[in-house]
């Protein structure tokens, strides 16, 4: 199982020999088992890739995620029909009921607001509001309850803060390390054959990834919880460092809990995309795995 991801920030050559990526820069090469990669972060103005090395990473189900001259992710590839019964998973997605789909996500977005709540109570702040909104979570949160969570968790989590504030340090950090993550998302969902465009809640048309971004939702509050111990002592106008994209692109090595199992959250990616494929063979949500935080507070 892959357990390991690259982040390239110096010029790079990258190519494969030996069924191992071949990274070499001016100072050496370093080599790593491709069995062992999950995601390769090119975060690098200069840096080369061989149309067989990009073969050999789809074939072995490695996404890679490339940034922009600011540092911001923009793209991702993904591997293409990996699984065995890809046709079968796929059309079995697709057929989905509606009922299904909003039970599946009135399940995403408690456990979402579960874990903003415990973010909130380990960062020292009251989050008795928040936990209290995810017990009225009615299928398909047909009264918007996440966008209300949304607004008291950020209103609580940081002071003047605005989401949309592309300037601001903090949504630096958190875009970075969002896409690493819904691309780590992306991947497990295509390594089990389902299909990332076809979503239970997200359904736009311009949106390729509409259901990793559903079950990306409950895996927000990891990213978040990086950005505000990273962001401590520092102002809004600053910029990102190397340090902190190094840091934003690991956050798929976060421990979590997911069934009180403590594992990566790159293993709760494959964990959950497994679960959900498990709810569509037996037509049942209540079998969708989602990650908790491994040292969550209680909170009554």
């Amino acid at each position: 199982m892959a357990w390991k991801g690259v982040h390239l920030s110096r010029p790079s050559r990258l190519n494969t020999a030996d069924g191992q990526l071949v990274v070499a820069q001016d100072d050496g090469e370093v080599r790593i088992p491709l069995e062992d990669l999950a995601y390769i972060v090119l975060d690098a103005a200069h840096a080369s890739l061989t149309s067989t090395l990009l073969s050999a990473c789809m074939e072995a189900g490695i996404v890679i995620v490339s940034t922009d001259q600011r540092h911001t992710p923009n793209g991702v590839m993904l591997p293409f029909l990996q699984h065995h019964r890809q046709a079968g998973v796929a059309a079995a997605q697709v057929a989905l009921s509606e009922p299904f789909k909003k039970r599946c996500w009135q399940r995403i977005i408690v456990r979402k607001i579960e874990n903003q709540a415990h973010h909130l109570a380990m960062a020292g702040h009251d989050a008795e509001a928040l936990m209290a909104m995810s017990k009225r979570v009615g299928s398909g949160d047909p009264q918007n309850i996440e966008a209300r969570a949304a607004r008291e968790y950020w209103r609580t989590l940081f002071e003047n803060f605005i989401r949309e504030d592309a300037a601001d340090l903090r949504n630096k950090l958190l875009n970075y390390g969002y896409a690493v993550l819904r691309a780590g998302v992306a991947r497990a969902l295509v390594c089990h054959g389902l299909l990332p465009n076809f979503g239970l809640n997200h359904a736009s048309v311009t949106n390729a990834f509409n259901l990793a971004d559903d079950i990306f939702e409950p895996f927000r509050p990891f990213v978040d919880r990086l950005v505000n111990a990273r962001f401590e002592g520092r102002l809004p106008g600053e910029d990102l460092t190397i340090d902190d994209r190094r840091a934003m692109a690991g956050i798929l090595m976060t421990d979590v809990l997911v069934s009180s199992e403590k594992v990566s959250l790159l293993v709760a990616t494959e964990k959950a995309a497994e679960s959900f494929v498990r709810c569509i063979a037996n037509s049942t949500p209540t079998l969708l795995a989602l990650p908790s935080f491994a040292d969550e507070r209680v909170i009554s």
